[in-house]
């Protein structure tokens, strides 16, 4: 099996799930389907084609908490000033009905996010488009951008996908202090149908927005001892 190991580092980024109206959630780690619509934005794949979105749905996920980062939310409101209008559902004006929207996300979280395939074209391709996107990747929402490269140098790994997540350099060099943690949690997909359940995996184009059950183990690892920063290079 070949895995392509990712990074995923910013000040702020937001993996939400179960996100409804004014109140916008993240959960602590980078979601399937989020991640899936990071590769596509890479790959240039309109998110109504299913049939180029299916293969990556099949990629074996894996998610390593170098930083795990702290919890924090935007306050934010819409149309709360007097002179005020907000657009309703059936286009009409509503006047001093103010919204009030709480965004949750992630503040200086990094993560090593390891896709596994038995197929070493596509993963190939993917690292390629990592490293010259098509259109501009973000971290959950548009406006929280990634400050180091997503794609890694040294990406594809012809290592099983626990292997590989678990032998790469720490990304969490940038902490201030300096120290590195003594284990590091992984989140990996669950062949065996046991452990937590999720709902976050892509069961068609994101348009029609249907999501499914995947089952995720949680362990700690030793965390590796060396740090990394890779610059952004060539793949060959």
């Amino acid at each position: 099996m070949t895995t392509l190991l990712i990074r995923l580092a910013g000040p702020m980024q937001s993996w939400g799930t179960t996100s409804r109206f004014d109140q916008r959630d993240t959960g602590k780690e980078p979601s399937k389907s989020g991640v899936i619509g990071l590769l596509a934005a890479a790959m240039g794949i309109d998110r109504e084609n299913w049939q180029k979105l299916e293969p990556l749905a099949r990629l074996t996920l894996a998610v390593r908490h170098d930083r795990p980062g702290s919890l924090k939310y935007d306050y934010q409101t819409a149309g709360c000033a007097k002179t005020d209008a907000i657009i309703k559902a059936d286009g009409a004006l509503e006047r001093g009905g103010g919204i009030i929207s709480r965004r949750y996300y992630l503040a200086d979280a990094a993560f090593l996010v390891g896709l596994e395939s038995e197929d070493d074209h596509l993963l190939h391709s993917i690292a390629e488009s990592l490293h010259n996107p098509t259109w501009p990747l973000f971290l959950g929402r548009k406006s929280y951008l990634p400050t180091e490269p997503v794609f890694l140098k040294d990406s594809i790994q012809k290592q099983p996908l626990l292997e590989a997540i678990s032998r790469y350099p720490w990304l969490g060099q940038r902490v201030s202090d300096g120290q590195m943690p003594e284990t590091l949690l992984v989140s990996i997909d669950s062949v065996d149908e046991t452990g937590t359940l999720k709902m976050d995996s892509i069961l068609s184009s994101f348009s029609e927005r249907k999501f499914g059950s995947r089952f995720v183990h949680s362990m700690l690892i030793s965390c590796p001892k060396e740090t990394v920063d890779v610059p952004s290079e060539n793949i060959s």
